[in-house]
């Protein structure tokens, strides 16, 4: 994977937009090379976003055909040499968790923006045909100068038996859960005060095209300066890339992701929101199918921990790769 050359314009365009009170729409690569920030009232018309309500589209939302969608994930044998090499570096102590990605390519009889249409998230980005993100990962939300964040980290098909109790129990899954949300507390207190962790580990339902999951959220909020409108820019670069999908310690763990992952990520697991003159909402590109050269490829991946099974973060890394086109948020 490739570093490239990091740009800081994209601070200080918020940093201003946010000062003068300027709405607009922020699109962040995960490596932060090719960030987009968009005036709203200039919009391209091949742009549409939903945060949660706010929307700039007015698409049918119903599958008009029958919706075939077959993966074609990485072998096992590729995978398995990526996770061991990742754990490896985690029993020298070089990460304590390292959220490991990888491409899937997807045969579909729905176009990439029908797939938009079809798929129900809390946060949803199409942009101009090249990728649809469908998302249900608060990255943060800015209210009135408080910050909150909302880690996402425990999948299981809610099918099983007991499934919100086995989840809950889960040893690895819990230490997962654990570090992101230290971790990302203390990413608040850089840019906030007062920290705090308002609920944690409580379950949350995804329905998708084959199964229900369950998800485990927490919520953790900090004060933020009072002149915060004119620092947006320099919030987000504090806090970017997003916790739950690098790991921590963040800065070493990143540079493992880069050395092991296949190929570069992208807009993949960035960050996409809105400024709407007085409030930020803004969510993780998970849920993210690319279009390139007509080929539709879905990127999925999960939280390699020392205790993680390869078989078992292989078959999550899979089940993960969906649309989902469940009940209406």
């Amino acid at each position: 994977m490739s570093t490239g050359k990091v740009s800081t314009e994209w601070v200080e365009k918020m940093n201003e937009m946010g000062r003068l009170g300027t709405p607009f729409l922020f699109i962040l690569d995960f490596a932060l090379i090719k960030p987009l920030i968009f005036e709203l009232s200039k919009l391209d018309t091949d742009i549409f976003y939903k945060f949660n309500d706010v929307k700039n589209y007015d698409l049918h939302g119903t599958k008009s055909k029958l919706l075939s969608f077959i993966k074609y994930p990485v072998s096992y044998g590729k995978y398995s040499d990526a996770f061991y090499d990742v754990q490896k570096e985690i029993f020298f102590g070089n990460s304590f968790l390292l959220n490991l990605t990888f491409p899937t390519q997807v045969e579909t009889n729905y176009t990439l923006k029908e797939l938009f249409d079809i798929s129900r998230a809390k946060y949803k980005l199409y942009y101009r045909d090249q990728f649809i993100v469908s998302s249900p990962e608060i990255f943060v939300k800015i209210k009135n100068g408080r910050i909150y964040t909302f880690p996402m980290k425990g999948t299981i098909d809610a099918a099983v038996d007991n499934a919100e109790q086995v989840i809950l129990n889960d040893i690895k899954e819990t230490a997962e859960h654990y570090t992101i949300v230290d971790l990302l507390r203390n990413d608040l207190s850089i840019v906030a005060k007062n920290v705090k962790v308002n609920r944690f580990r409580y379950i949350e339902e995804l329905r998708t095209t084959s199964k229900t999951l369950l998800q485990v959220s927490s919520e953790i909020e900090g004060t933020l300066p009072f002149d915060y409108k004119s620092k947006l820019g320099d919030i987000f670069e504090a806090l970017l890339p997003a916790g739950s999908i690098s790991g921590a310690p963040k800065k070493k763990t990143v540079e493992i992701i880069q050395e092991n992952e296949i190929d570069d990520r992208g807009y993949y697991t960035g960050v996409f929101g809105i400024f709407d003159g007085q409030n930020v909402d803004s969510a993780v590109m998970i849920r993210y199918i690319e279009q390139h050269n007509g080929q539709l490829t879905y990127r999925s991946g999960c939280g390699i921990t020392a205790l993680s099974d390869c078989a078992s973060e292989y078959k999550e890394m899979i089940d993960k790769v969906y649309v989902p086109v469940g009940r209406k948020y």
